[in-house]
């Protein structure tokens, strides 16, 4: 296929070469060690091929927000060891002071981690200067970090118009999957779109209105919908101010063609707790005193229905509130169906976001999607349309 982005296959010989990586090392501490270390999993196959071919590898990365300055809780120094046990082979830290001799000193299939890139004010501010800084550093720029992609930053933007740039194995992987759910999609396209507030998504639903053809809307912003159209929602979480943009966004689906979802049937309670009595009532029955905090099984099994006639499905954001039982029931079963037809062949699914893959992994589902992006703000940033400055940087 083509792409609009070169790759590790276009890179050509790059023994003795040194290849400034730029990954998302940026993984969460408890108690002085890396409590998930699936961020420092999905630089091995670009690290390792890169080392294996006898680049000299320097990883740069971000840890925590040290806002432009040293702050020895966030170095990479802290990482460094715990990174060398996933790769499988010796990771030597560099600082700022004498980076040049260090690099002069490595061999070839070497891999290094270059300190915290934040501790350098100009790294946010897209400082050319810094930027310059660590171009001297290498020959070749490769972006594995599609997480820290909606940044224009010195190492995620700056550095690709300055050495030979290429998208990592990973990156790579993600822009082919986003491109298929949205960029080139095999139509009928269903977006399930939930969370708590309308507010957070807007552009999300504006730009998607116009590229799927059914719109499954969930969580609370569902409620603005509903009350948009008349219903009484009782005490749900509910952005009453918004049921006017509510109204354009169904105008625009009707004239884009798109199907919006909402449901018919809800699980409500009168207190938001795990496990408190709830009743399954159709939406113009909620009283007075109750909230809506899951979708029902009636429309949960209408939703199942929309999905077998799709063939693309792009996910973020829980149908109910999921955190807190039993309000995951409809995500769960909606999860296991999308999982399940994407085993069998017939839809692609793509997930992205923090509660979703939360929920997708709750649901044991994770694993049978497509592609499950870990980027929160970048997906999210994708799903609106918007160019992500560190992949715009990529293209050809």
């Amino acid at each position: 296929m083509t792409r609009a982005f070169k790759t590790l296959d276009d890179m050509g010989d790059v023994r003795g070469k040194r290849v400034l990586v730029r990954e998302d090392l940026n993984v969460p501490m408890a108690d002085g060690k890396v409590s998930d270390d699936t961020r420092f999993r999905a630089t091995l196959p670009t690290v390792t091929e890169l080392s294996d071919k006898g680049a000299i590898v320097l990883i740069l990365a971000h840890f925590g927000r040290p806002k432009g300055m040293r702050n020895p809780d966030m170095s990479l120094a802290l990482l460094t060891k715990p990174y060398e046990t996933v790769l499988g082979r010796p990771v030597q830290f560099v600082d700022y002071d004498g980076a040049a001799d260090a690099m002069a000193n490595l061999q070839p299939g070497d891999v290094a981690i270059l300190e915290n890139t934040r501790f350098n004010a100009g790294e946010e501010k897209n400082d050319p200067a810094f930027a310059a800084q660590l171009a001297a550093l290498g020959d070749f720029y490769v972006n594995d970090a599609f997480s820290a992609a909606h940044r224009a930053h010195a190492s995620t933007e700056g550095l690709a118009h300055l050495l030979p740039a290429f998208a990592g194995r990973a990156m790579e992987t993600e822009l082919d999957a986003l491109d298929k759910a949205l960029g080139n999609p095999e139509h009928p396209v269903a977006a399930v779109v939930g969370g708590a507030k309308v507010s957070t998504k807007l552009d999300v639903l504006k730009h998607l209105v116009a590229r799927v053809d059914h719109l499954i809307i969930g969580g609370g912003m569902a409620n603005t919908f509903l009350a948009a159209r008349g219903v009484d929602v009782g005490k749900s979480l509910c952005e009453h101010e918004l049921t006017g943009t509510a109204e354009e966004i169904f105008a625009a689906a009707e004239q884009a063609n798109c199907t919006i979802h909402l449901p018919y049937d809800v699980v409500v309670a009168k207190e938001f707790r795990a496990n408190p009595p709830v009743r399954t009532v159709n939406v113009h029955e909620v009283a007075a005193d109750e909230m809506i905090l899951d979708v029902g099984p009636a429309a949960t099994e209408a939703l199942a229905d929309v999905l077998k006639n799709c063939r693309t499905l792009v996910w973020n954001g829980p149908l109910g509130a999921f955190e807190t039982p039993p309000f995951d029931t409809a995500t769960v079963a909606l999860a296991k169906t999308a999982a399940a037809l994407t085993k069998s062949g017939s839809l692609v699914s793509v997930a992205g976001g923090g509660d979703t893959v939360a929920a997708l992994n709750q649901a044991g589902a994770a694993d049978d999607f497509t592609f499950v992006s870990t980027a929160g703000g970048a997906f999210l940033e994708w799903m609106e349309g918007k160019d992500l400055p560190g992949v715009a940087a990529l293209s050809r």
